[in-house]
């Protein structure tokens, strides 16, 4: 955290609505900096999206489940005179992943040495570590693949390096904070504007390896045509910092966030809803399940979008209400977790399905909602890296089918597409779960919508659209409330783990900003 914040909130209290990632992140700066600070989770368990499912012995992450981007995380742990591995421990996947490509020809040797041996019916790919091996896959699907490889990842570190030293890490969430000398010398040496479609497309014509780059945008939210260039930094995310895996699964991290906050002094209240914010001469008055509360400020870790049509008073919102109906809202998800007897064939640890064309299944997100006729998806199986998260002999599966935002759920559409993607596995992949489920649940857009407050269902936030990144996210600070803050994947810098990571540290600057200013008023007018 920049400049000296220690005691600067001493004295102060400070409620935090919502215990996900970001909140959690939040609470453990402002508790560094002195604060009283209590995060108050309408759920019986913190982490928000990032929650749990333990059920007949299987341990599934409900939410995120690529560990992406160490180096965010160090620092975070770094800032408390810590490190990750006193709170979880850390294994970098080798394989990372493996990509199927439905109804291809394969390709001779473009997965070698991994895919060798693994007998399935499509074209397919095993990303490791190795950069050489990477190169081999490129240079297998297009000539002259490998070298223009070399020359996109080196565009993409060098876009990583400055994006995040002067754009993510330095919150530039008001259009004044554009205009600092570093960005303003900066930004001419980055790829900022045009589609990541068009950016791929300047290096590779082959579609599957323009998707092996782009497949990442998902967890941004956005689609390959609608996701600034800037973002081709994934890559470098991918392929040069590598995948990891926090044993016991993505949870680990919430309980690390979580055990740092108590040793930091943060209270943790779950079960507690908060149903009302107003504005008092003595701070904030908060309604809750469990009465009423006053906190001298408040970061919501709840999307701007519930806090305004929900929690504050007319006058008090930023925003009119159709303001909201007119974002571009990163998908849905229809996830399925099976719980499987037996083994999970051609399956690593994570695993993506790509039809040959997935611009059908994009506008099906994007431009024309609908359930998708070919989707792509992705499967978690960590069982594969982890034994504590399955019983012997069993695997813990996790099935993801990107969807629009606001489609209609029901039971029935579940049942199809659970149908649908248990038959592809077999006929395409080569493994048939079908008759080897053992337990089974899913979520889908009414339970973001009911469990998480997202608006329309959404799995992950505002999409990283051009017109919806930097400053022209959410504000960390509400403009008609004085004292509330938010704080998430729905403000700057954005979606994903370590961003919402990062996020919480900005959210408590602009705290202790705020207060250090309150002060100096103080005592000028005293």
């Amino acid at each position: 955290m920049t400049g000296n914040a220690a005691g600067s909130l001493a004295g102060r209290s400070v409620d935090v609505i919502g215990g996900g990632i970001g909140g959690l992140s939040a609470a453990a700066f402002l508790a560094d900096a002195g604060a009283d600070v209590t995060v108050l989770e309408k759920q019986p368990r913190l982490g928000g999206a990032a929650n749990l499912l333990e059920t007949d012995g299987f341990r599934f992450d409900t939410g995120p489940s690529w560990y992406l981007m160490p180096d965010v995380f160090e620092r975070f742990f770094d800032q408390f005179d810590r490190v990750p591995e006193e709170y979880y421990t850390l294994q970098k996947l080798d394989p990372q992943y493996r990509v199927f490509f439905r109804d291809s020809e394969p390709v001779p040797g473009a997965g070698t040495p991994y895919d060798e041996d693994v007998d399935a019916p499509c074209d397919w790919v095993t990303v490791t570590p190795d950069r050489n091996q990477i190169k081999r896959i490129f240079a297998a699907y297009e000539a002259g693949g490998g070298e223009a490889f070399e020359e996109y990842l080196a565009e993409a570190e060098h876009t990583y390096d400055v994006g995040m030293e002067h754009f993510v890490y330095e919150d530039r969430s008001r259009f004044r904070d554009l205009l600092d000398r570093d960005v303003v010398a900066a930004g001419p040496g980055l790829t900022m504007l045009g589609s990541m479609q068009g950016h791929v497309e300047n290096y590779f014509d082959n579609p599957k390896l323009q998707q092996l780059l782009q497949y990442t945008l998902v967890f941004l939210g956005g689609s390959p045509h609608n996701t600034p260039a800037l973002y081709n930094l994934m890559s470098h995310v991918d392929y040069n910092m590598g995948v990891y895996y926090p044993e016991g699964g993505m949870y680990s991290l919430v309980e690390g966030l979580a055990e740092l906050g108590e040793e930091l002094g943060v209270t943790y209240r779950t079960d507690v809803e908060v149903t009302d914010i107003q504005e008092t001469i003595t701070g904030l008055a908060l309604q809750t399940t469990a009465g009423r509360r006053r906190a001298d400020r408040v970061v919501a870790n709840a999307p701007p979008a519930h806090v305004e049509r929900e929690l504050l008073s007319p006058g008090k919102r930023d925003h009119d209400l159709d303001h909201w109906d007119d974002q571009t809202y990163a998908p849905s998800a229809l996830l399925w977790y099976f719980g499987v007897e037996g083994d999970v064939g051609p399956l690593e640890h994570h695993s993506l399905v790509f039809p040959d064309d997935w611009d059908p299944h994009f506008a099906s997100i994007f431009e024309e909602p609908g359930w998708p006729d070919d989707p792509a998806y992705y499967l978690s199986v960590p069982s594969i890296t982890d034994d504590g998260v399955a019983p012997e002999d069993h695997h813990a599966v996790v099935v993801l089918i990107p969807i629009a935002a606001g489609l209609e759920d029901s039971d029935e559409r579940r049942q199809e597409y659970r149908d649908w993607v248990l038959d592809d596995l077999a006929t395409n992949i080569g493994v048939d779960l079908r008759d080897r489920i053992v337990t089974a649940a899913s979520m889908c857009v009414d339970d973001f919508t009911e469990r998480l407050h997202y608006p329309e269902g959404t799995a992950l936030g505002l999409a990283h659209t051009l017109f919806q990144t930097g400053p022209m996210r959410p504000s960390h600070r509400a403009k008609q409330v004085d004292g509330l803050y938010y704080v998430g994947g729905f403000t700057s810098p954005g979606i994903g783990v370590p961003m919402t990571i990062i996020s919480g540290e900005h959210a408590a600057e602009a705290v202790i900003e705020d207060e250090r200013e309150r002060g100096i008023k103080a005592r000028f007018l005293g």
